[in-house]
């Protein structure tokens, strides 16, 4: 609505006020003898009335526009003109026949009959709704006293507003509606029947740059309905909303300076009063990052799936070839049972880090950390700074648990001059990371292969190109552990 158009309405309020109040003066001074003849303006020409024949009055009375009543002191109805009539709807006999308080309504009647009581002596005024023909109106209606040659009664106007009342509205309505969209933190956008867009918030800069008003809504904003098949476009929304259709949650992308955007759209009609559409609003949300962490999430959820079949055939294979080494059940439970403490230390230091990998140096020392204390001269770390994948990471973790325990129970860590070194560097495209223990007691090399043996043998063989070699040095055990590059993190 333009900006003018409140001072036209104060204006045209104005103007029929000042209309009404000379009609109610010339009744005033017609009753009073005070004019002897009125000219009424007509669309085509002026109708002059003398008022001294006996059907003046009335003749007078049916040429306002205004509805007029006339009542006695009991609130009957003496008189009603044609423009009440045909305000309500309603012929003069059947205005007649009833009370004028029965036809305007349970809610409007006691709104007139309480205005004509504040009338006593004095003119009053209020707006009211009625139900007219058609519908309801909104009119202005004004009580005045009445002298009658009978006795007092009162006179009443019935001036209809709807249009303006309706134009305030409107104009509310409107104003209102351009602070919501100047506020919502979306995209909003309104087209007319033509597909074309009449306004717009600050919303859509982040998707077209410049002045969006006039243009069609694919040409403004080029979207891209992926899961389509290229078979629809945004003039299909627009066409669809302007139908009479809400159409909600549409996801779609939509790409500017070389950045694409995930959107979500909602469109719907407008309408005007009688269910007319005039047009359609439409509503684009930015969505990129909330598709980001729900793709994200997915993934997250993939894997976690995955690695908890692993984990479960892990733990599975580590329970059949320890009761398959066990000499009793006591000895299953502790082996069992430090073997998969060991994995789960392991699982916990990659969750705290969101399963970003570990680097060796957090895996030594979470395995190394209940025998020896951290950096203690008997163990000697380098270059273990590398951070490997967490698939590699769990089957290092569960390697240097079996190291680590069997150097205490019969290596380097058995005896108090034992000592360990552990170090990581590149070699030949590998990362090789050697184990290598001395000064504790002479090694030999076993008979049987047991569980913890076949773990450090053959722990990396599933992961691509790693291995392992241990060497059963009589001064110490050496074991050597190659892992590829692509699983360094």
């Amino acid at each position: 609505m333009a900006a003018a158009e409140p001072a036209q309405m104060e204006a045209r309020e104005a103007d029929l006020r000042r209309r009404l109040a000379e009609a109610e003066e010339t009744l005033r001074a017609i009753r009073e003898g005070e004019v002897d003849a009125l000219v009424v303006r007509g669309a085509e020409s002026d109708e002059i009335f003398a008022l001294g024949g006996q059907d003046s009055y009335r003749a007078f009375m049916e040429a306002m526009d205004i509805g007029a009543a006339a009542l006695d002191a009991e609130g009957r109805l003496i008189y009603a003109n044609s423009a009440l009539c045909n305000l309500l709807g309603l012929n003069a006999a059947e205005l007649q026949r009833q009370s004028i308080f029965d036809m305007l309504g349970e809610t409007a009647a006691r709104a007139v009959s309480a205005l004509i009581d504040e009338a006593d002596g004095h003119r009053r005024s209020r707006q009211i709704a009625l139900p007219c023909a058609g519908g309801h109106c909104h009119v202005e209606v004004t009580a005045a006293p009445l002298s009658l040659g009978f006795g007092h009664g009162c006179a009443l106007t019935f001036t209809d507003v709807t249009e303006r009342i309706e134009a305030a509205a409107a104009h509310e309505s409107d104003r209102i509606g351009r602070a919501i969209m100047a506020s919502s933190n979306e995209a909003v956008v309104v087209c007319n029947q033509d597909g074309h867009i009449t306004h717009a918030n600050n919303g859509v800069r982040p998707f077209h740059d410049g002045s969006t008003i006039g243009k069609p809504f694919d040409v403004a904003f080029p979207l891209d309905f992926a899961l389509s098949s290229g078979l629809m476009a945004g003039s299909d929304l627009i066409g669809v909303a302007l139908a009479g259709t809400a159409v909600r949650g549409v996801d779609a992308t939509l790409t500017k300076d070389g950045r694409t955007r995930d959107v979500l759209l909602s469109a719907a009609p407008l309408r005007q009063t009688g269910d007319t559409i005039f047009g359609c609003i439409v509503t684009i949300a930015d969505v990129t990052e909330r598709r980001a962490t729900e793709k994200r999430q997915a993934l997250m959820v993939g894997e976690l799936t995955h690695r908890v079949k692993n984990t479960l055939t892990l733990v599975m294979s580590i329970a059949y070839r320890t009761v398959a080494g066990a000499k009793d059940l006591a000895d299953f439970r502790t082996a069992f049972g430090r073997r998969l403490e060991a994995l789960a230390a392991t699982h916990t230091l990659l969750a705290e880090g969101t399963w970003d990998g570990l680097t060796l140096d957090e895996l030594i020392n979470a395995e190394l950390a209940p025998y020896v204390t951290v950096g203690s001269e008997r163990v000697r770390i380098e270059g273990v700074d590398v951070r490997v994948v967490p698939d590699t990471a769990v089957a290092l973790g569960l390697i240097f648990h079996e190291l680590v325990t069997n150097a205490v129970k019969y290596g380097a860590l058995s005896t108090e001059t034992g000592r360990i070194s552990i170090r990581a560097s590149p070699k030949d495209g590998l990362i090789e990371i050697v184990w290598q223990e001395d000064g504790g007691p002479r090694v030999v090399v076993p008979e049987k292969m047991g569980f913890g043996q076949t773990l450090i043998a053959r722990g990396l063989g599933q992961h691509g190109q790693q291995s392992t070699q241990v060497d059963f040095r009589p001064e110490g055990l050496v074991c050597r552990m190659y892992v590829t590059a692509e699983t360094a993190a």
